[in-house]
């Protein structure tokens, strides 16, 4: 195994994307958190009112050997609408924005490139910020891995199951 890398992403509501990122080969772990705020260790109810900074993020640790990285960020951006401005379906807030969180120059530098090139595929433009990477508060246990743990629950069948089927479309050979 090489060198295992971690993104933190925020593409509105953290159970949708965990969902795809769960079932993509390579991808070793997923943790749903917050993070791009000034509240320390936030709670849900205090991000999802809107008051504390954070957006809703995950951290996606991956095997680069086995998946590349452009895989994982084009699941980004075909998991979310990154052309709407903090809001994502009934999701609405700066806590849903869509936000690539970078670690050092480098990472801000791909995300740079990975927006530029996702851009080609959307016609309106691209509003997902490039952030630095302050501390990352993992969610409560009951939003970690969300859509397994919830099969029945009706956002999930009606805003999750989409997301995945279409992940599963664009990216056969990844997502189960």
């Amino acid at each position: 195994m090489s060198e295992l890398r971690t993104l933190t992403l925020g593409a509105g509501c953290f159970w949708c994307l965990d969902a795809v990122y769960q079932r993509t080969k390579g991808v070793t772990s997923v943790v749903s958190g917050y993070t791009g705020g000034d509240t320390p260790d936030p709670h849900y109810r205090e991000v999802a009112g809107g008051t504390t900074g954070h957006a809703e993020a995950l951290q996606v640790t991956f095997d680069p050997e086995i998946v590349p990285e452009s895989i994982i960020l084009g699941l980004f951006f075909t998991g979310h609408d990154p052309t709407s401005l903090n809001r994502q379906g009934y999701d609405v807030g700066t806590q849903y924005r869509s936000a690539m969180f970078y670690r050092d120059d480098e990472e801000k530098a791909e995300f740079e490139k990975a927006i530029a090139e996702a851009q080609e595929y959307f016609d309106d433009p691209i509003v997902t910020t490039l952030e630095p990477l302050g501390t990352y508060y993992p969610a409560e246990t009951v939003h970690q891995d969300f859509y397994t743990n919830n099969p029945d629950n009706g956002y999930c069948r009606v805003i999750i199951d989409p997301k995945l089927s279409k992940a599963r479309k664009a990216y056969a050979n990844w997502v189960s």
